[in-house]
């Protein structure tokens, strides 16, 4: 009778299971990274320039901030 060995684990398939969890994992990250950026340049571009210079900001400098440069 054939028997089907079910308690080994193929090495090929470790290493692409863990390489879809590596790029879902980028994939998720450049998002929130993304996200973040997004949020933080809403949140200072509703800001007067008075209130950016007192924080000692430019509208120009915005996304730079944003980037975190």
């Amino acid at each position: 009778m054939p028997v089907i060995d079910t308690t080994r684990t193929h090495f090929h398939t470790v290493l692409l299971a863990d390489r879809v969890g590596q790029v879902l994992a980028n994939a998720y990250a450049g998002i929130k990274g993304w996200n973040e950026e997004r949020q933080t340049r809403k949140a200072l571009s509703s800001l007067t320039d008075t209130e950016l210079a007192d924080i000692g900001l430019t509208r120009g400098e915005i996304n730079s901030v944003a980037r975190g440069r």
